[in-house]
């Protein structure tokens, strides 16, 4: 149930805003809420809990209650930057059939052009038939997201686990751009 820390971490460390969102609403309600309470209703810290908000239901329809992704959707019409600036995500890709569905949530919840992803799953979902491999070859043939590995987790006896980062491929041609003209000064600069 790691993926909550990464959240609680967040809020801890100052987030605006942190929006939790689970499939079931019994998880949200019994593991979720309890844990974050647990670590930000602490009386040293500042009033936290403000901070995070719960949110439940399927993929393909959870865009309507983020706040967020709403503001995305009709902002993008507008030229405004809108969305989350990082989505946390781990172990959503188990499942082949959800795949197409988290995707498009992320491109609907995602801030144009500079918001990222980051994705932990494993390799593989043995019996399910999903994973890292899977997804990330969907979004190759979409073409509109980079991946880049961050780190693989091997402990030798279980699945390798992996954590992805994801952005619009408008920015990561944009840092190459930048390394490139970088280049292009020192070395005019060194020429002279």
């Amino acid at each position: 149930m790691w993926p909550r820390i990464p959240g609680i971490f967040s809020c801890l460390k100052g987030s605006a805003e942190v929006h939790f969102q689970d499939f079931n609403a019994e998880v949200l309600r019994c593991l979720t809420i309890p844990n974050v309470n647990a670590n930000l209703l602490d009386k040293s810290q500042p009033a936290t809990a403000s901070k995070a908000r719960f949110f439940t239901g399927d993929w393909g329809e959870i865009h309507q209650l983020l706040p967020h992704a709403n503001e995305s959707e009709i902002n993008a019409e507008h030229g405004q930057d809108t969305g989350y600036d990082v989505i946390l995500m781990a172990e959503t890709i188990y499942s082949i059939s959800a795949q197409r569905n988290l995707y498009g949530l992320i491109k609907k919840c995602i801030i144009r052009p500079h918001g990222v992803v980051y994705m932990a799953g494993k390799k593989h979902y043995f019996g399910v038939g999903g994973g890292t491999r899977q997804f990330l070859s969907m979004l190759q043939k979409e073409g509109v997201m980079a991946a880049t590995i961050v780190t693989e987790v091997a402990d030798g006896s279980s699945n390798l686990r992996e954590v992805w980062k994801l952005l619009y491929k408008l920015i990561l041609i944009l840092s190459v751009l930048q390394c490139f003209n970088v280049m292009n000064i020192l070395v005019s600069f060194v020429a002279s």
